[in-house]
């Protein structure tokens, strides 16, 4: 079931270089886009932004976007929220404009769940993404994806294609792609590295060989 949230913004006259002030103010400057939506400014309470987000994720949580002056709600998702490199503080958010009876390709993080197999034995279990690319229609956005590791015995893995996509989510990603997998303990490795000739820890060689949107607001 798709997560929403609600939250309010209003409408932001300051468009721009300008609008970094704002930035370092208790507003954070934004712009709600679409294909069907015209670019419009905004601004979000840095305070209420903060708590917003403790319920919301980045490209998997649908929005009932209230914009003082409209008669309704937008239904919008997170489509970037650009931080301040140093002090990590939110500087922009870009909201997308979705149209519910159409499929959109977003990104979802991937929970693992389970103790695998191979991690009692002695195993490390590796986590090999974090996310995943989907395609599904607003209402079948899922706040994350379950991977579930616990069969993982050492030297095996999870791969995109061993995992069932939610009702109404296609996955994007090559069905190759490795998502965990579980790696001998490191002293078999130093044995195995031993018996190829190779010095433990020596890595053997194997080859020599949103911006557009403000500008259209404006």
């Amino acid at each position: 079931m798709t997560h929403v949230v609600e939250l309010s913004v209003e409408p932001r006259d300051v468009i721009g270089k300008s609008s970094k002030k704002l930035g370092r103010e208790d507003g954070i400057p934004g712009v709600v886009y679409g294909p069907k939506f015209e670019a419009t400014p905004v601004t979000v309470d840095r305070r209420v932004f903060e708590r917003f987000m403790h319920e919301a994720s980045v490209g998997s949580t649908l929005v009932d976007l209230t914009i003082e002056g409209r008669d309704k709600p937008v239904d919008v998702i997170i489509k970037e929220i650009r931080r301040d490199v140093l002090k990590g503080t939110v500087e922009h958010i870009d909201f997308w404009a979705v149209d519910m009876s159409e499929t959109i390709q977003t990104t979802v993080a991937i929970t693992f769940v389970g103790s695998a197999e191979g991690e009692r034995a002695g195993g490390v279990l590796m986590h090999a993404a974090r996310e995943l690319r989907i395609e599904a229609r607003p209402k079948d956005l899922p706040e994350h994806v379950e991977v579930d590791v616990s069969a993982l015995e050492i030297g095996e893995s999870l791969t995109v294609a061993d995992i069932a996509a939610p009702k109404g989510v296609t996955f994007l990603d090559d069905p190759e792609t490795t998502l965990a997998s579980v790696a001998a303990p490191a002293a078999e490795e130093v044995e195995e590295e031993a018996a190829e000739g190779i010095e433990p820890g020596e890595v053997p060689e194997v080859g020599k060989e949103s911006e557009a949107a403000e500008a259209e607001a404006e």
